[in-house]
């Protein structure tokens, strides 16, 4: 996959010159993430992550009340309060292990809603959790999948800028529903209290607050673009080659998940390359394994292909950083060797070959 910002922050985190890689790192996602809105980074992270929160706030609330979600109304409780709990417990003690300031009592977290903004993406974790598990009377498959969502932010991440490398709330549904824990499962329907001329309003909406919500702050309208139009093209290839009719293969698209799914899982600014070609590709890949796990007959692609797609790309920078270092080493011991021998060639002049090998750098 293309390199991207945060994947090169990765990939020199170790290296003598991490300093330098941080800041030309974070030079290139504020060009990336703030788009229109002209803010820094940090800012518009923040801002985005409010954004976030509050419109899947706004829209479990009105889901509830309006269209009928399946689930039970304590779920969204239940998964908010679990993510929120399981982040304190976690960063308190992953700061305790490394001796280090739990980053909700850093001083960042003393600005305006600091501490508020570093339980965000626990909170909106046990939301998409229990936007996407259905156990009947049940908040257990919702507890367990949020505890496995935020868990694994702190168990895979990068070394260099300690992201999370998997989508949390992919790998908490995932997980709960390959093992059916409690007979859970994806809801069957979004909008059962909306009668049917209407229901086909509700992914247009979801869709525009979404696109609206990526395109000013987040920055991940490429990876919607990549993942929509994989989508397409692999219920395209899936009709030519298994006989499957295309508009069958397509019928996904117009349902409320699928619009849901886009807008607050795939498109997650933190576990999703910064540069845009990346971007596309990571959304590609993503519909790319889906349609590949759908023609195997293996169910719930969606969460599993696109946690699949996050360990690929959490292995490749493992590996680039790995070959980084190992290329960084070899040229200073290097550049050590050839020091020493022309030193040994001519003692008297070590120092002035030294200043001269100096000046040019």
């Amino acid at each position: 996959m293309t390199a991207s910002g945060d994947e090169r922050d990765a990939a020199h985190g170790h290296d003598a010159g991490a300093a330098r890689t941080t800041r030309t790192v974070r030079t290139t996602e504020s060009a990336g993430t703030t788009g229109a809105a002209g803010l820094t980074p940090a800012r518009a992270r923040r801002t985005a992550l409010r954004r976030l929160a509050g419109s899947l706030t706004l829209v479990t609330v009105l889901g509830h009340l309006v269209p009928g979600f399946e689930q039970p109304c304590l779920a969204p409780v239940a998964g908010a309060a679990t993510g929120v709990a399981a982040e304190l417990v976690l960063e308190s003690l992953d700061a305790w292990a490394y001796l280090r300031r739990p980053r909700y009592l850093s001083p960042r977290s003393g600005q305006a809603g600091g501490t508020l903004d570093f339980f965000l993406p626990s909170y909106v974790t046990g939301l998409v959790c229990a936007m996407f598990l259905y156990g009947g009377g049940r908040l257990s498959p919702v507890v367990l999948a949020t505890l496995v969502g935020v868990s694994g932010r702190y168990v895979f991440r990068f070394r260099g800028t300690g992201g999370p490398v998997l989508n949390p709330a992919a790998l908490g549904t995932a997980t709960v529903l390959l093992l059916s824990w409690n007979g859970a499962a994806p809801p069957y329907r979004f909008t059962a209290g909306v009668p049917e001329p209407f229901d086909v309003v509700a992914p247009p909406v979801v869709l525009g607050l979404g696109v609206a919500l990526h395109a000013g702050l987040t920055g991940r309208l490429p990876v919607l673009a990549g993942w929509a139009g994989g989508f397409v093209a692999q219920a395209v290839v899936r009709g030519l080659l298994s006989g499957v009719s295309v508009m069958d293969a397509l019928l996904p698209v117009t349902g409320t998940a699928f619009a849901l799914y886009t807008v607050y899982v795939v498109a997650d600014p933190d576990t999703t390359p910064v540069g845009r070609r990346a971007q596309v590709v990571f959304g590609a890949a993503t519909a790319a394994v889906h349609g590949l796990l759908v023609v195997l007959g293996v169910a719930h692609g969606l969460f599993l292909a696109l946690v699949a797609v996050c360990a690929c790309r959490g292995a490749a920078l493992a590996v680039r950083t790995r070959v980084r270092r190992r290329a960084a080493r070899a040229l200073t011991a290097s550049s050590a060797a050839s020091l020493a021998a022309r030193s040994a060639v001519s003692p008297g002049t070590a120092p002035a070959a030294t200043a001269a090998t100096a000046e040019p750098r």
